[in-house]
């Protein structure tokens, strides 16, 4: 290689070093740029900008049943799951958002059916109030598994899953939590039987001679449950105090649709739709519980079909 040569394959070599550092400390910069322009969410208490974290309420029911709050280890779990949900801001936000959309008829939904409106904060808990699917195949807003859906009137097959419809999933939901009542007489362990099942709570209990939610020995998913559910009601009954600010324009709300009751098969969804000057799309969209290309209705069904206003 000539002198020249080596000279050029120097200057590329130190070039790229100082064009790569360059980049590095200037993206850097413009990253701290960016970052100063956002305005902060400050947590509700805090010491010249230091982080002191979100507190705990001092006192709070659910269902109407009081928090034991004077128990340290019961105050200590509530605040864990306070801190957990309140700092996981873009969450926080999004659920405060979707909680303007579905949480006013489900509440409604569980009034109209002896169910305490507390018990809608456990649909946030278990789907953060989305249509999600769990590894354990449970399915929607209330997380209903394929055969407990059966057992308490949700349509469950290869075209329609039911458990897809916020508001008839928890007319389901209604009739589960009543007959766990049933069972335990107590809100507060018919909110834990949610999530253990009521078969294993009623083991546990017995087992532990326990006889309130708050001294049984559980596994961390079941153990932090309530907590959880009761940060979550603490959260989007107070979120102006805890730093969110979100106004209603930017919250999400219900489409206008209007109902449609479908005594026959339709065979094809897409022309359906068209029919309706929508797109199969927008049909699903208004309509998640639909999971196929048709509709096969049997004798003496009945299903509504939601459709758009305008």
């Amino acid at each position: 290689m000539s002198e020249k040569a080596k000279y050029l394959v120097i200057g590329a070599i130190l070039g790229g070093i100082f064009v790569f550092s360059a980049s590095r400390f200037g993206m850097k910069e413009e990253k701290v740029e960016e970052e100063q322009l956002l305005d902060p969410i400050v947590p509700l208490k805090s010491n010249n900008g230091k982080i002191t974290g979100y507190p705990a309420p001092k006192a709070i029911t659910f269902a109407g049943e009081k928090v034991p709050l004077e128990r340290p280890d019961v105050f200590e779990k509530l605040e864990r799951e306070v801190m957990v949900n309140a700092f996981w801001h873009s969450n926080a936000v999004l659920l405060i958002k979707r909680a303007n959309k579905y949480l006013p008829t489900i509440d409604s939904i569980l009034i109209s059916n002896d169910v305490p409106s507390d018990f809608k904060y456990l649909a946030v808990a278990e789907s953060g109030l989305e249509n999600v699917v769990s590894p354990s195949k449970a399915v929607g807003f209330w997380q209903f598994l394929d055969g407990t859906a059966g057992d308490f009137g949700l349509e469950v097959n290869d075209d329609i899953d039911q458990r897809y419809d916020p508001f008839l999933s928890t007319v389901a939901a209604t009739k589960y939590l009543k007959k766990s009542h049933e069972k335990f007489g107590n809100w507060t362990t018919v909110a834990a039987s949610y999530n253990l099942g009521m078969s294993a709570t009623s083991k546990i209990m017995e087992s532990q001679k326990s006889s309130t939610y708050y001294d049984m020995i559980l596994s961390e998913e079941p153990a932090r449950y309530l907590y959880r559910v009761l940060a979550l009601k603490n959260l989007l009954e107070n979120d102006t105090k805890y730093g969110f600010d979100i106004p209603n324009e930017e919250k999400y709300s219900l489409a206008k649709t209007y109902s449609i009751k479908v005594s026959e098969d339709i065979p094809d969804l897409h022309e359906f739709a068209r029919s309706k000057n929508l797109s199969y799309f927008q049909l699903r969209h208004l309509n998640p519980w639909i999971r196929s290309y048709r509709l096969p209705v049997k004798k003496g069904q009945i299903f509504e079909i939601k459709l758009p206003v305008n």
